[in-house]
């Protein structure tokens, strides 16, 4: 179990996450939703270890996060993060030398189905090429914990279906996969509950077949019943 109590994470006088207390169980896909500036980039971060709370804990396990618990976390941030000067291939390299649980053989799997191959540069890539890349990369970890910040950013309808079934095919009982993403309709298809967040605040955690049985109405139309008129600003 992934858990936050009470997390607060302020930068200069914005309040980016303001007391979220939120558990994702494993065996589950959870989407994180809001519109940009809602705390949601902010939220993964803390839950990986990157940055550190201004109050309230990060528990991994039942336990405080540290730097053993992280080693179960896969997260992909929506920036860049491979030199310019590597290949694919490299990237790959990088992640083996780094990640216990990481396997070659899986990412050169998702390369293909990606439609990707080992001698691209980084630095020529395009936007949507380098989010293909970031996913195979991230997917190639045997993580108890895997994390997509925005993975759908500019990739195209073809190739949102082969992320999607990727995602699908990494879910087990023990397993926790978090995505954010602004393509709601997408996560529609995959997830089991939405995380709802409002301007650094938890709204909701709504299991996505309760809320059509019990309200008749899709994760579409509750995003667009709480976020309506609501503004939103860089994460």
């Amino acid at each position: 179990m992934l858990e936050s109590r009470e997390i607060t994470k302020v930068f200069g006088r914005k309040t980016a996450v303001d007391h979220i207390s939120l558990k994702l169980e494993p065996g589950y896909i959870y989407a994180m939703l809001g519109p940009n500036g809602s705390g949601k980039t902010t939220w993964m971060k803390m839950a990986a270890g990157l940055i550190k709370p201004a109050s309230g804990e990060m528990y991994y396990a039942g336990r405080p996060l540290d730097v053993n618990s992280r080693r179960d976390i896969a997260y992909m941030s929506t920036e860049p993060y491979f030199y310019n000067w590597m290949t694919a291939a490299d990237v790959g390299k990088y992640y083996q030398d780094f990640f216990e649980d990481f396997s070659m053989e899986k990412y050169h799997r998702l390369l293909s189905d990606m439609e990707l191959t080992g001698d691209l540069k980084t630095r020529s890539l395009s936007s949507g090429m380098m989010a293909k890349l970031k996913i195979a990369v991230t997917m190639a970890r045997d993580a108890r914990v895997i994390m997509l910040d925005e993975p759908l950013n500019g990739i195209d309808l073809l190739a949102r279906d082969q992320i999607m079934k990727s995602i699908v095919e990494a879910v087990s009982p023990d397993r926790i996969l978090l995505i954010s993403s602004h393509l709601v309709e997408e996560l529609e298809t995959v997830a089991d509950y939405a995380v709802f967040i409002k301007q650094s605040h938890l709204i909701e955690v709504r299991g996505l077949e309760e809320l059509r049985a019990s309200e008749g109405i899709s994760v579409v139309d509750r995003y667009r019943r709480i976020y309506a008129n609501a503004g939103g600003e860089n994460e």
